[in-house]
C-alpha cells in the first residue's frame, strides 16, 4: 500500500471513530437513584485544578463534573465529547476540530472555542502531566466560535486520542480560577458539596447534551476511603455501592459474598519500581541491569496478584496498545545480576526502596519479595515506608500507572525528556536514541514502520531503562447488586475508565 493510501486510511479510520455522544449500552428505563462509591487516592490537597488531579477519587469526580474534547469508549475506540468532528491534513500535522454547539457550563455560560484554547494553554507550563501533549501544538487558531485549527510541530495520527487525556478538562475561559475552586464544568453532574480528601456530592444537570445516552443517576456520593479493608467493609455493609482498587486476596473473599460482583478487566495498568537514572547508583547502566535480573517477576505475579495479570518486561506498552511488542522479560538470574554488579565495579550493593500500599495494593509485599530475591546476587534492597514523600526526592520508589491507549501518549507522558511525570528521569543523557525515536514514531504514518520504531523503543527500555515493570495488573473493582453496568467495561483505567457515574445505572 502506498504511503498516500496509508495516510488516507488513517484519516478515514479516525473520522469513522466519531460516534457522537451515544454508543453506550441500550438506555436504561429511567433516570434515578444515587451512586455511592468508596474510592482510594483522595487527599486533603485535592482540587478541581486538572493539572493536579491524581488518584481514583478525583479522577472519577472530575469525569462526572467536566468533559474533555474526546473520550475513550469502553471498547478502546475514540468517541466525540465536546468535539464532534476532526479532520487532518495528509501529513497529520494540521487538525481542524469542530466543537459541539448548544453546550453550557454549570454557571450558565456558553461553551466555545475560547474555552478550549484557554484550558489547553494551562498545561503549557509547570508540572502538569499533560504538558508534553499540549507542547506538540505549535499553533492553535480560532476559526469560529465552534471551530479550531491545531497546527502541530510535527504530524501525529494519534492527536485526537491525546485530547481525551483526563487532565485536559475544559473550563470557562473567563472564569478559570472560579471554575477550579468551585468545580464549574460541562459534565453531567454539578458540584453540590466537595470536601477535599473526604467526599464529593454531585447532582444531575437538567437538559444536558448527553440526555438519553448517559447519566442515569440523579445524584452521586463519593467517599474517600484510603484503606482497602475499610472499602471492602463499606461495600459488604451496604454503605457504598462500588469500590475501587480491590486487592487480589480480598477479591477472592468478596466473590463469595451474595449480592456482590467483582469486576476484573485487563488493560495496560502496571505495577513496579522507578529508578531515577540521573542519580547514583542508578545512573550506571550495569546497576540498572543488575536490578532487572535480581527480581523474581513470577513470584510477584503469583503472590501479590494471585495470577490477576501478566509478566512485564520493563516497557509500559501493554495489551491495549496497537504495537505491544512480544518482549522477553529479563530473566531472574542472581548470578547474572552479580556479574553486572562486578562490571560496575562493585561486589555488593545496598539501596533504599521507598514503598507503601499507597502506590498499589500489595506494594509492600512486592518490595519484600524483591528484597528476598535480590539477596543471593549481593544486592541488599531495604524497603522503607517513605512513599508519601515527594517522588522527586526518592531515587528508587514503587510506582503504578493505568497506562495509556496509544504508545505516543504513554511515552510522551512518562518517558519524554523533561516531562513532569518522568519519574525515572529518562532523557537525552540516558538514551538520545530513544528520544529521537519518540519524535520519529510520532510523525510516522506508515503503521508497519511505526510499529518497528515502537518495538525498538521498548527493547531499549527493557535493556537500559529505569522503569522496572515486573507485572501488568488487572483492574479489580467490586459493585453491589443495586448497580447495573454495561456488558463491556472500559479497560483504560478502573471503574469503566473512571466514567461509571455516566455509564452505569440503578438496577
Amino acid at each position: 500500500m502506498s504511503g498516500f493510501k496509508r495516510r488516507r486510511l488513517i484519516q478515514t479510520a479516525l473520522a469513522a471513530a466519531v460516534l457522537g455522544a451515544s454508543g453506550l449500552a441500550a438506555a436504561p428505563a429511567r433516570i434515578g437513584g444515587t451512586l455511592r462509591a468508596g474510592l482510594s487516592g483522595a487527599s486533603a490537597t485535592d482540587s478541581w485544578d486538572s493539572r493536579k488531579i491524581t488518584g481514583g477519587f478525583m479522577a472519577a469526580a472530575a469525569m462526572a463534573v467536566f468533559d474533555t474534547l474526546t473520550e475513550i469508549a469502553a471498547d478502546g475506540s475514540l468517541r466525540a465529547e465536546l468535539a464532534t468532528d476532526w479532520t487532518a491534513s495528509a501529513d497529520a500535522r494540521i487538525w481542524d476540530v469542530t466543537l459541539r454547539k448548544g453546550v453550557r457550563f454549570h454557571d450558565g455560560s456558553d461553551f466555545g472555542a475560547r474555552d478550549v484554547l484557554a484550558s489547553l494553554a494551562l498545561h503549557k507550563g509547570g508540572g502538569s502531566g499533560a504538558r508534553p501533549l499540549v507542547e506538540t501544538i505549535a499553533k492553535a487558531d480560532r476559526l469560529s466560535d465552534h471551530r479550531i485549527r491545531f497546527t502541530l510541530a510535527a504530524g501525529n495520527a494519534d492527536f485526537p486520542y491525546l485530547l481525551a487525556d483526563p487532565q485536559l478538562l475544559i473550563y470557562p475561559a473567563s472564569r478559570i480560577p472560579e471554575a477550579m475552586a468551585q468545580g464549574i464544568g460541562t459534565g453531567l453532574y454539578r458540584v453540590a458539596a466537595f470536601e477535599p480528601g473526604r467526599r464529593f456530592v454531585g447532582t444531575r444537570v437538567e437538559g444536558h447534551y448527553k440526555d438519553g445516552s448517559a447519566g442515569w443517576f440523579e445524584a452521586l456520593e463519593f467517599h474517600a476511603m484510603p484503606d482497602g479493608a475499610a472499602r471492602a467493609s463499606a461495600l459488604r455493609s451496604g454503605q457504598v455501592d462500588v469500590i475501587d482498587r480491590v486487592a487480589p486476596s480480598r477479591a477472592a473473599r468478596l466473590r463469595d459474598v451474595p449480592g456482590l460482583t467483582v469486576q476484573q478487566v485487563s488493560g495496560n495498568q502496571f505495577y513496579g519500581f522507578a529508578m531515577q537514572t540521573s542519580t547514583a547508583p542508578f545512573d550506571a547502566r550495569h546497576i540498572r541491569q543488575a536490578l532487572k535480573h535480581a527480581i523474581d517477576r513470577q513470584a510477584i505475579l503469583d503472590a501479590v496478584l494471585l495470577g490477576h495479570g501478566r509478566i512485564g518486561a520493563d516497557s509500559p506498552i501493554g495489551p491495549l496498545n496497537h504495537h505491544d511488542a512480544a518482549l522477553t522479560a529479563p530473566a531472574y538470574d542472581p548470578d547474572l545480576a552479580a556479574w553486572h554488579l562486578r562490571q560496575a565495579g562493585l561486589s555488593r550493593l545496598s539501596v533504599a526502596l521507598h514503598v507503601s500500599d499507597s502506590a498499589f495494593e500489595g506494594a509492600a509485599e512486592a518490595a519484600q519479595l524483591y528484597a528476598n530475591a535480590a539477596r543471593p546476587a549481593g544486592i541488599e534492597i531495604m524497603p522503607t515506608g517513605a512513599q508519601d514523600a515527594d517522588w522527586q526526592d526518592t531515587p528508587f520508589r514503587a510506582t503504578a500507572w493505568s497506562g495509556r491507549v496509544t504508545e505516543d501518549w504513554m511515552f510522551s507522558t512518562a518517558l519524554q525528556h523533561g516531562a513532569p511525570w518522568n519519574e525515572s528521569h529518562w532523557g537525552m543523557a540516558q538514551s538520545p536514541r530513544f528520544q529521537a525515536l519518540l519524535l520519529e514514531a510520532r510523525s510516522e504514518l506508515d503503521s508497519a514502520r511505526r510499529g518497528a520504531l515502537y518495538s525498538e523503543m521498548q527493547q531499549i527500555l527493557r535493556d537500559e531503562g529505569g522503569l522496572l515493570i515486573p507485572v501488568f495488573a488487572d483492574h479489580l473493582s467490586a459493585v453491589g447488586e443495586r448497580i447495573a453496568t454495561p456488558p463491556t467495561l472500559g479497560v483504560a483505567r478502573g471503574l469503566d475508565n473512571a466514567r461509571m457515574a455516566e455509564r452505569w445505572w440503578l438496577a
